[in-house]
Parts: C-alpha cells; structure tokens; sequence
C-alpha cells in the first residue's frame, strides 16, 4: 500500500517517520510549499519531495494521503484526494466548521474512499490504559473528570496558530483531544460551559461539560504555558479513581478502597505509529477505527458550542 504526506511541518515529519516503520507501507511523497521543507523530510524518510499537490499525486498516485496541513486547509485537500479515489488520513480537527466537516465526509462516502481524523491521544497508551480500565469497571461509574493539556503558545513559532479563522484557537486546536476522549468514555453531551482568556502570547480556556448520564468533566488547555508540556487526568467513580499526570509521573495511577493504589506502568512510545497502522488496517479489513470521522464531528461540534458559550456568558445546550 502506497502512501504520501502533505504538509511537511511537525506533525508531517512525524507521521513521514511513522510510515516508514510500518510494514508492507510504502511512503512514495512528501509535499509542502515550502520545498526546501519538503526535501529535509524525503530525506529522513529516504522518499521524494514535491512542491505541488497535484505533482506529487500524479506521479506517485498513492493509495493513502496523508494530511498534516493546518486546519483551514484540511476541506480543500481532503476533497482533492476523495475525487481522486484516494483514502484520507487527515490530522484533527476535522475542520474549523461543521460545514466544511460535513462536506468532507459526504464527498469521501460519494468516492468510496475512508477518512480518518487523527485524534491521535485515543492511541497514547496512558489514555488507553485509562479507557479499557474504566470500560472494565476499574472505577465503576463515572461521576467526575478532569482533564488539562499545557503547553507554549506556538503562535509565536507559526503564525497560522494565531489566527482563529485557521487554527480555531486553544479549544478547538488542542482541547478537542480531551473532548473527543471524553466523549468516548461517558457519551452524549447534554450542555457546555467556558470561559476563554486570550492575549497575543497565551490563549486560555476553561470548560465544563455535563453528560446526558449526568457526569460532569471540567477540561483545562493553555497555550502560553512556561514550563515543559503538560497533561494529565483524573477521573472519579463510584468504585475509585484513576489519574495519570505527565509532570509528575511516567505511570497510570488507580486507586480503589481495597487496592493500595500501586501504579501500573504501560511503557510505549510513537503512538502516531500505533494511529496509522491501525487505520490502513481498517483500510485493508473493512472494519471501523477508533476514532469514526462522525467522532471528529461531534467533538468539534462540542468545541464550536464552548465558544458560542464564551461569546454569551451562558450555557449551552446541545441537542441531536
């Protein structure tokens, strides 16, 4: 199976690196803007660099494309790939917009090709631990959870993160791996809550959301954090609690009244690794990923209710 990268930044170098190490799957292209850009990763990754996506497509003719542009591009190369007949693996969000989310989901179906969102913290072994424990009733039912991402403001490193029209802003960018999670775990969302500090150095939100089950999460993100980049859970049920903190521990902690609270190690790393083979193994099986573009909707759909909560100081309901 053949397979090219779009979008030769961080996350396309990553991902260029990853498919490499993923058996039975060629890398036939990088392509960026930026050729020089795009000629650093071929070479990494021991493939070639185009400057143009219709270059790169017509002379590879890949199976895959794989697309880690900023967000605002995400529609129009999505929709090149699909009316080519070529499968989708495209970084999240999905989209800045449920329009453009939905218009990219419907022209895959009318092709008969597969997008995939990369909501690639499904795929970190600290949250998958966490979600087959408390799938398993480790903690018995949710009632609480917190989760918190923190990290610099890479406004200051690329300026499309600056600019909310592109990147969607704090909530969008980066708390939307904890909503997606979220939702994974405890279901519907019934309303949402934020508040939303930015100036052009920090962008800070805080948002609580309450679950049709009755669950409340409270999400912290922060871009404009000085200190190394932080994330952590906790979540409370019934039965205990499980927690993991990257600043303060490589281990997933679970504590329940008859346990001692031992940690339990999970030691791996590259899970964008992990995030594409799984979804070529989709591909090649016909079978459903873990994270469903619908999944990438509905979290971006939560993330753009946080907002219009910012905008009106009141809660919002969210009805489907």
């Amino acid at each position: 199976m053949k397979m090219a990268v779009i979008g030769c930044g961080g996350m396309g170098r990553i991902h260029a690196r990853a498919i490499t190490d993923i058996e039975d799957v060629e890398l036939v292209g990088v392509c960026d803007e930026h050729f020089e850009t795009a000629q650093a990763v071929a070479d990494q990754s021991g493939t070639e660099a185009f400057a143009t996506f219709a270059e790169m497509m017509d002379r590879t003719n890949p199976d895959i494309v794989n697309i880690c542009l900023p967000t605002h591009l995400h529609k129009k190369y999505t929709i090149e790939a699909a009316m080519r007949g070529k499968h989708v693996i495209c970084e999240k969000p999905i989209a800045n917009s449920l329009e453009d989310a939905k218009e990219m989901m419907e022209v895959c179906k009318q092709n008969g090709v597969r997008l995939f969102i990369g909501h690639a913290q499904r795929f970190i072994p600290y949250y998958k631990q966490m979600q087959e424990k408390i799938a398993a009733g480790a903690i018995g039912k949710v009632g609480v959870a917190h989760m918190r991402h923190l990290g610099a403001y890479p406004g200051l490193r690329k300026e499309w993160y600056a600019d909310p029209q592109k990147s969607g802003g704090v909530i969008i960018d980066l708390m939307i791996h904890d909503i997606e999670t979220l939702q994974s775990i405890m279901g519907e969302v019934e309303s949402v809550y934020a508040v939303n500090k930015k100036t052009d150095k920090m962008d800070y939100a805080l948002v609580t959301l309450r679950f049709k089950s009755g669950a409340i999460a409270n999400m912290e993100s922060f871009w404009g954090y000085s200190g190394h980049f932080t994330y952590g859970y906790e979540f409370a049920g019934s039965k205990g609690i499980i927690k993991f903190d990257s600043h303060d521990s490589a281990t997933v902690f679970v504590r329940t009244p008859s346990s001692k609270g031992e940690p339990q190690l999970y030691l791996h790393d590259g899970f964008q690794y992990l995030e594409i083979k799984h979804f070529i193994a989709c591909i090649q099986f016909n079978t459903e990923p873990i994270v469903t573009s619908e999944d990438g909707y509905r979290a971006l759909e939560t993330a753009l209710a946080a907002y219009q909560s910012v905008e009106t100081g009141e809660p919002v309901l969210i009805t489907r």
